[in-house]
């Protein structure tokens, strides 16, 4: 296996919500299949007259629930994640209406209903699975078959990992990652700074740009969630919590269990605008979308820390974002919430530990304690939507990684008995076995539990 060479900018994406499986990189998918279908000789362009799009897997599942259909259509029209307007989805509410897709030379009617929820087991190499066939008549034009596998990433077959630098100091687990800066001398989030300006060729302020606008799109998550009431989409009929939840902690002064209210407020509301399909940032993914937020926005607005100590932070929750992809999953479809909620939980406790000037082995100590106890977390959205129990879900995670990083800073570190690379192999191997029903199907746990939803 190759060492870690994905960027910041990778993992920490911006994007419309609920889930970044299944809205940001189908979003992709639809935009980079017209640029191919653009490409093609003027001749197969001018007589095609017709699209299929087909879905397998947890798309097909709860695609419908997670916003699959308006994202792939919001991409075919020319939207991507990381520049979309925040309310970009709600354009594409009605999959009864029709769209002309420009081909260059040629308009393609399509309708976002026509799109085919397939079979939800299959053999594909990723559950989720999506093929685009563009058409005329019975003959295939071009055809391309995309696998959303967490976080927004997106492969295809005959992908070409993009040309990039070799990371400084190369690891694959946390404990290579100990020997660099042992060896070294040096940081946690220098030893990540310095891989990343390697393999982007980023200068070391156009990295701290880039933290820094990841940081006001989280806050503004927040502040538009507390700030929100009503109903979210669906037909569940779930009421926004975190407006009431923010109100209490105010009136408690944040103090004593206003302090505990204030956490939980904070990821509801950034899970809420996910769950309303609005931007946030894949912390790892859409779904763990209210955890980092909760933390920074304590950090920033109740303990008083710095730009400095947020940047240090989030790169220490990076390295431990990176250490979970690469070894495990953030991908709800392969491992369950454990690597989705789970992995957020142990970067928060990590950006939390080390923000407060904490040392490697505590912040270490602090991301496996929080990943510990998520261990076996399964994925079953009640309806298909990223709501019950996602959204408090979240909230539990953000409150489970501030006390990981109470009991990291409170006891000896010598103390501590198993290591992150334990953790992370323990979640792995609990997602290889884990039933696929419970791996964002809706098909099993609360998904069938709670019915009349």
């Amino acid at each position: 296996m190759p060492p870690v060479k994905t960027s910041i900018f990778q993992l920490l994406k911006i994007g419309p919500g609920p889930s970044s499986s299944h809205t940001i990189g189908p979003m992709k998918a639809g935009y980079y299949f017209m640029k191919l279908v653009r490409n093609l000789p003027n001749e197969d362009r001018l007589r095609a007259d017709k699209l299929t799009i087909r879905l397998f897997g947890s798309l097909s599942a709860t695609g419908e629930g997670h916003g699959t259909r308006r994202a792939i259509m919001s991409g075919l029209l020319g939207f991507l994640p990381d520049t979309c307007h925040p309310n970009v989805l709600e354009e594409f509410d009605n999959k009864d209406q029709e769209f002309e897709l420009d081909l260059d030379g040629k308009a393609l009617a399509y309708c976002p209903r026509d799109m085919i929820f397939d079979a939800v087991q299959h053999d594909y190499p990723h559950s989720n699975t999506m093929i685009f066939s563009l058409k005329a008549g019975d003959k295939t034009l071009l055809e391309r078959t995309y696998y959303s596998i967490g976080g927004g990433f997106l492969h295809w077959e005959g992908r070409k990992e993009p040309k990039r630098g070799e990371p400084m100091y190369p690891y694959k687990t946390m404990a290579q990652l100990k020997e660099h800066l042992r060896n070294n001398s040096m940081r946690l989030h220098e030893l990540i700074l310095a891989n990343e300006k390697a393999i982007t060729g980023m200068s070391e302020e156009e990295i701290y740009a880039g933290l820094d606008h990841i940081v006001e799109v989280m806050e503004r998550a927040v502040e538009m969630g507390i700030q929100s009431k009503g109903a979210l989409p669906g037909p569940i009929g779930l009421q926004r919590k975190a407006a009431v939840m923010y109100e209490q902690a105010k009136a408690e002064h944040f103090q004593g269990p206003g302090f505990v209210k204030a956490f939980n407020a904070y990821a509801m509301a950034a899970s809420e605008e996910n769950a309303s399909g609005h931007c946030v940032v894949t912390a790892p993914t859409c779904g763990a979308a209210g955890v980092i937020p909760s933390i920074i926005f304590m950090l920033k607005r109740h303990m008083g820390a710095l730009q400095k100590e947020l940047h240090e932070g989030l790169l220490a929750a990076i390295a431990i974002g990176f250490l979970c992809k690469h070894n495990a999953s953030i991908s709800g479809a392969e491992v369950g919430c454990q690597g989705e909620v789970g992995v957020a939980s142990a970067m928060a406790a990590a950006l939390l530990a080390y923000a407060r000037g904490y040392r490697f082995q505590v912040t270490e100590n602090a991301a496996e304690i929080a990943m510990e106890h998520h261990l076996g977390l399964t994925c079953d959205p009640v309806g298909g939507y990223v709501q019950i129990p996602c959204i408090e879900r979240n909230a539990m995670g953000a409150i489970k990684a501030y006390n990981a990083y109470l009991i990291a800073t409170t006891l000896d570190e010598s103390y501590q008995r198993v290591d992150l690379d334990k953790a992370i192999e323990a979640m792995a191997q609990t997602g290889r076995d884990m039933s696929r029903k419970y791996k964002e199907t809706s098909l099993a746990g609360l998904a069938q539990s709670v019915t009349e939803c």
